[in-house]
């Protein structure tokens, strides 16, 4: 019987922490963008502007711009302060539709790549597309630590583990207790 009664107790103290556990933790999200996805803009803009619901880190070749016929446009340093990215880009080529495609490390530390899509109503002038200069690029440098993801600290290990294999314990772990509880209350013969 003690040991029906240490189960019960078991099962009882599992069902607490699994109800009121946290919810799991989900990748970052595109809060807004300059350009905005599906605007329709008649100049190009001068710098690509990304915010995210949470701090972000980036990945390689972080930001890239295409267009109509693989036009691409020459993105400078990417900047990166908490949850907002700014890059410069000089854009080229013709009106159409263009694919702005980014990379970054949530808080949580999944690599995230998505788009957001314009459309240009006009092509690119010559004056439009002159360089950046080096003054506006360095108007906000990006860090070393925040270009380079960092390793995971001794509290972030367990933080990337998806929140399907915690349930997926959480039920084994149940089903377990539930199996010894049922054969420890079986009469023996």
């Amino acid at each position: 019987m003690k040991i029906a009664r240490l189960s019960g107790a078991f099962l009882l103290a599992l069902s607490g922490v699994l109800l009121t556990a946290g919810p799991a933790s989900a990748h970052t999200a595109l809060e807004s963008s300059s350009p905005a996805e599906g605007a329709s803009l008649a100049a190009p803009p001068r710098k690509i502007e990304l915010t995210f619901a949470e701090p972000v880190t980036l990945q390689p070749d972080p930001i890239s711009v295409t267009g109509p016929d693989g036009a691409k446009w020459t993105v400078g340093t990417p900047a990166v302060v908490d949850a907002v990215i700014t890059a410069p880009v000089t854009p080229a080529g013709p009106a159409g539709a263009y694919t702005l495609t980014y990379k970054v490390v949530s808080d949580d530390g999944d690599k995230v790549t998505a788009a957001v899509h314009f459309t240009l109503t006009a092509p690119v002038s010559a004056s439009s597309a002159a360089p950046v200069s080096a003054s506006a690029s360095a108007a906000a440098p990006v860090s070393a630590a925040s270009a380079t993801p960092a390793r995971p600290t001794a509290d972030e290990i367990g933080r990337g583990v998806p929140a399907w294999v915690w349930i997926l314990v959480a039920v084994v772990v149940v089903v377990a207790a539930v199996v010894v509880a049922l054969r420890l209350r079986r009469p023996r013969p």
